[in-house]
């Protein structure tokens, strides 16, 4: 017991220290050079708060869903061995059909198409 207090005390202490430091050392003076923006030397060429397009957004979701997908399948070779994996395969194979008619629905309205 007197191990894990040991233990909190001195990672608490350590972690107040570290945190007192870097406010200590830390330079808290910008100037204008260090808050214009930089675009490879030359002057801004217009905002640097331009909105993003949908389409990134887009392209992020999808990324997303097929990501789930492929976290979904990974146990399916472990399913496989199971007593009846008729389910399993069943269920693996509704996903991908399901995901597959999505991608092609997507694909036929044209939200895969980034220049217009």
């Amino acid at each position: 017991m007197n191990m894990i207090l040991f233990m909190i005390a001195s990672s608490l202490t350590l972690s107040i220290l570290l945190t007192a430091l870097n406010f200590w050392l830390a330079q808290m003076n910008p100037d204008s050079e260090k808050l214009s923006p930089y675009e490879c030397g030359f002057d801004p060429l217009g905002t640097a708060r331009l909105p993003f397009s949908i389409r990134f957004f887009l392209v992020a979701i999808l990324f997303l869903l097929f990501d789930l997908e492929i976290a979904l399948l990974l146990p399916l070779p472990w399913a496989m061995q199971l007593q009846s994996p008729t389910m399993s395969l069943t269920w693996a194979s509704v996903l991908i059909l399901l995901l597959t008619l999505g991608l092609v629905h997507e694909w036929t309205q044209g939200g895969l198409e980034w220049a217009e």
